[in-house]
């Protein structure tokens, strides 16, 4: 990750900063200080980028899991339809398709849930990397304005 390199680039900054005697205090490039913000600045984008994009994935993965799931319900309900002819037929029909149905509509079911915990997944590393990295800049501020 990208952000955390430039945040561990500005920390070696400050802690390569001229300590002030009886102060716990530094003096630091504020120049470089404040381009290595810049970048961070600059690569924050890129990964809400990446989160949108994960969010999006999710949502096409839902999707197709629902297409899929519609394919499968349209299928069983098209068998129903040309079995009709014939009662004993027919309850078998309504037996099987009952049983794809419900099938299918597990396996619909199991696929978004999958898709919903892999993309939480994806998200709470995501979100613990912001943490992270946000908790990082707060204690380097904090460091600056001692």
């Amino acid at each position: 990750m990208e952000i955390l390199v430039l945040i561990d680039v500005l920390e070696d900054v400050i802690e390569r900063g001229i300590p002030l005697p009886f102060s716990g205090r530094s003096i630091v490039k504020t120049k470089e200080l404040i381009n290595m913000v810049q970048e961070i600045r600059l690569k924050l984008p890129d990964d809400l980028k990446q989160a949108k994009w994960i969010k999006e994935e999710r949502n096409r993965i839902l999707a197709e899991a629902q297409k899929e799931a519609d394919e499968i319900i349209k299928g069983a309900e098209d068998k129903i339809s040309a079995l009709v002819n014939e009662h004993e037929i027919t309850k078998r029909a309504y037996q099987q398709a009952n049983e794809i149905i419900s099938n299918a509509q597990k396996n619909a079911r199991d696929i978004r849930i999958g898709t919903k915990r892999y993309a939480d997944d994806i998200l709470e590393n995501l979100e613990k990397i912001m943490n992270e990295t946000l908790d990082v800049l707060h204690s380097n501020r904090q460091e600056l304005r001692k």
